[in-house]
């Protein structure tokens, strides 16, 4: 149903954006054209005057309080803009196309300011949010000290800087709302959001009316990938107050131009490294500063560091590790949740490090990798100790699944035939925690009803973006209650349903739904088993007639929670943080045109350990769809911004992602057997983020085509490689007589460069 795109001709497929009400006026905001300026006045006239427009709203209109998100981001801009994008006000009229004419009729006078962009610039300007720095030295597990490394007792060192850059999350429906006021100053929203509670709190918050007045709905949003997870006030709380103010329904959809410079993106990073090893390869000590650049307010970039920060050890073991994590605040739209939250981006430095080392000591990058693997048992730098580590075995499967070794031969083979073209082959192993880092979202409830006839209706505190919760959640039902899965009906997700409901995201909305559906589910069993086996020849049905005759509640809430002690990010001593993690291993083989930079990914097996999977199917075309994602990530999908904030990338004509036409040549994916996991509902484990990193396979892929080619050319050291891996960046690796003649630029202020590394 979720992608059938039938719509109401069956009444199937209903999103934000289908339901109608009657009398509905529409919102379009008025947006800053300035990254970080003084507003020093703005003239509504000409707007007002066109016909059908109701009114003009802004931040005198607010009722309640001016700031949502971590109490740091208006919902509209008051007397100064900190970001190009940032909503000034919003006019609302008879229909979209009304209201957006008359918003770019409003005229906005600024007076500006020198806006912070880069990492860099945060960095020299000591521009940080607050809880920044975060650390981690995994010597305060055993100890109260932090030692001073001694880097002269390691057979080789290492270091270096990577960056990575951001992502636009460009789900196929964009952000959006439906605000219908009620009686007595009650108001319903129906929202495309991932977090139907935190909209109710920030809904709740700027009208000044308690949460019990505030009832949000919603049945299935077309794709979120975090990127619906804390934004979705920003479009709700404007709409919200024009719907109270006028007492009409107000509808808010935004156009793809404006959704991709209002609602956030993936954090870009910078990592700077320093690492010690003994000669035989054994990985000894890792330092690590990482930078992300979080934009003009914290909202989730606290969590996506702490992320990051216990994912940059990655699959490997260290001896002894210290990482920081610096809060770069700078005049962009507010980076936010992207599916990994931070992991991608610290194991992409990671690997980078793992590629260095090998290529500046000699050492087989595959034989380095193995030599330090984790293993059953082993303790992470930030605490975690590992149980039913299963990356080894992942490992070994992936190389035997894809032919690892013969191939490399052929790749070898190839690049010595070919002098333009070349391929490059390469294996990549990720490790994913699983649990929300904050430890009161790792709670979910469910509501089940049993009904005269014997059909059952589920309400969970989870959402369904596509990645196939809500059939999990009836296949759980349909388990517990022993009875088949057309007998489960599943209803939207709602507060007043479910309350209090953490976000669909951390990939544990089966976990943590699954295990509330579960528990509802076992209450009313528990309350049928007299029947039953008073009547053992009976059906579902007649136990359900007699529980009803005999005044037995045929309704049950449900609960579940899982395990995280967070980390102490203040001193950097760490706990047990994640239940458990997933592992997976990804082999790819790119194919690149040395003389354009273009790449064609020939081949991806994937070898993925979900544990007992409650969905094979689904499972696999998560596992699909989150590698193509990431390969998207790390080599095509690339933010471009101007020097002065201005955001260039705001849709597909300059913003690509992946493709049908870019997915792999051969795809193959294997889910490990004989894997179980006893901290999830039915031995099962999470599939919708783990599976994201191992598109940086074809990124490295790529960097060995590139090497090849370089060493043809007599280029045989280390060279640093970037993501994303773009066109533009594969071209100017492969150095020849061609790039030699492209000019340094100078690094000074004679020249404005179009657009800037994040």
């Amino acid at each position: 149903m979720h992608q059938s795109g039938e719509k109401h001709t069956s009444g199937e497929a209903v999103y934000v954006d289908d339901v109608r009400v009657a009398d509905c006026l529409h919102l379009a905001f008025v947006l800053s054209t300035k990254a970080s300026a003084k507003i020093l006045s703005v003239d509504t006239s000409e707007a007002l005057k066109i016909d059908g427009v109701e009114c003009y709203i802004d931040h005198r209109d607010v009722p309640g309080k001016p700031l949502i998100g971590q109490n740091d981001t208006p919902v509209f801009a008051i007397e100064q803009v900190t970001f190009y994008g940032q909503p000034i006000g919003a006019v609302i009229a008879k229909d979209a196309e009304t209201a957006r004419r008359a918003a770019n009729k409003v005229k906005v006078t600024y007076e500006d300011l020198k806006p912070l962009v880069t990492i860099e610039q945060a960095f020299e300007a000591k521009s940080f949010h607050k809880f920044s720095p975060l650390n981690i030295h995994s010597s305060l597990l055993d100890s109260d000290t932090v030692p001073v490394v001694d880097w002269s007792k390691f057979d080789h060192v290492v270091s270096g800087s990577v960056k990575i850059g951001g992502q636009e999350h460009f789900y196929l429906e964009t952000s959006g709302c439906l605000v219908i006021p009620g009686e007595v100053n009650d108001v319903e929203v129906i929202s495309s959001t991932q977090s139907v509670n935190d909209v109710q709190g920030e809904v709740s918050s700027s009208l000044g009316i308690p949460r019990h007045k505030v009832f949000v709905r919603v049945k299935r949003i077309g794709g979120g990938f975090g990127g619906k997870e804390s934004t979705a006030g920003i479009m709700a709380c404007p709409t919200a107050i024009a719907a109270m103010k006028l007492r009409r329904p107000v509808r808010c959809i935004l156009e793809r131009f404006d959704d991709m410079v209002m609602t956030g993106t993936r954090h870009a990073f910078r990592v700077d490294y320093k690492v010690g090893l003994d000669k035989e390869g054994k990985l000894l000590n890792f330092d690590a500063q990482l930078f992300n650049n979080c934009g003009h307010t914290l909202d989730q970039s606290k969590g996506v560091m702490g992320r990051a920060a216990t994912h940059i050890d990655s699959v490997y073991k260290w001896t002894n590790a210290d990482f920081i994590g610096h809060l770069c605040k700078t005049n962009l739209q507010s980076a936010t949740a992207y599916r990994g939250f931070g992991a991608p981006q610290a194991m992409y430095a990671t690997e980078t490090i793992m590629t260095h080392i090998a290529e500046a000591t000699g050492l087989d990058i595959n034989e380095l990798r193995e030599k330090n693997l984790y293993s059953e048992g082993d303790r992470t730098p930030f605490g975690m100790t590992l149980t039913e580590c299963n990356i080894r075995r992942c490992w070994t499967e992936c190389k035997e699944l894809s032919k690892y070794d013969k191939r490399k031969i052929a790749v070898d083979e190839y690049n010595s035939k070919h002098k333009y073209k070349k391929r490059g082959i390469v294996l990549t192993p990720t490790k994913y925690g699983i649990s929300f880092s904050i430890n009161q979202l790792n709670q979910a409830g469910a509501l089940v009803h049993i009904y005269l006839d014997g059909s059952v209706l589920l309400n969970h505190g989870g959402m369904e973006m596509g990645q196939g919760l809500h059939t999990k959640m009836l296949q759980i039902a349909a388990r517990c209650l022993e009875i088949p899965i057309e007998m489960v009906n599943l209803h939207e997700t709602a507060t007043d349903k479910v309350p209090n409901a953490s976000p669909t995201a951390a990939s544990v909305g089966s976990d943590l739904n699954g295990l509330a559906v579960q528990d509802a589910c076992n209450k009313l069993m528990a309350r049928l088993a007299p029947f039953k086996k008073a009547n053992p020849t009976g059906k579902w049905l007649d136990w359900v007639t007699k529980a009803y005759v005999e005044r037995i509640s045929l309704s049950a809430t449900g609960f579940g929670i899982i395990h995280s002690d967070p980390v102490d990010y203040v001193t950097g001593k760490g706990a047990e943080l994640y239940s458990y993690c997933v592992y997976g291993v990804a082999c790819s083989e790119v194919e690149i045109d040395c003389m354009t930079g273009d790449h064609r990914l020939l081949r991806t097996d994937i070898v993925m350990d979900v544990g007992d999977s409650l969905n094979p199917a689904l499972d696999i075309g998560q596992i699909e769809g989150a590698f193509v994602q990431g390969y998207g990530m790390f080599t095509m999908e690339e933010l471009k911004v101007a020097p002065n904030g201005f955001w260039i990338t705001r849709g597909p004509g300059n913003y690509k992602i992946p493709s049908a036409d870019d997915a792999p040549r051969e795809f193959h994916v294997k889910l490990l057997k004989g894997s179980s996991n006893k901290k999830a509902i039915f031995s099962s484990r999470a599939v919708g983020e783990p599976p994201l990193f191992l598109g940086a396979s074809a990124a490295f892929a790529i960097r060995e085509a590139v090497k090849a080619y370089r060493m043809q050319h007599g280029l045989n050291g280390y060279f640093r490689f970037d993501s994303p891996a773009t066109p533009e960046r594969i071209r100017m690796a492969c150095v020849d007589q061609f790039t030699d003649k492209i000019p340094e630029l100078p690094n000074d202020n004679s020249f404005t460069p179009w657009t800037v590394q994040l």
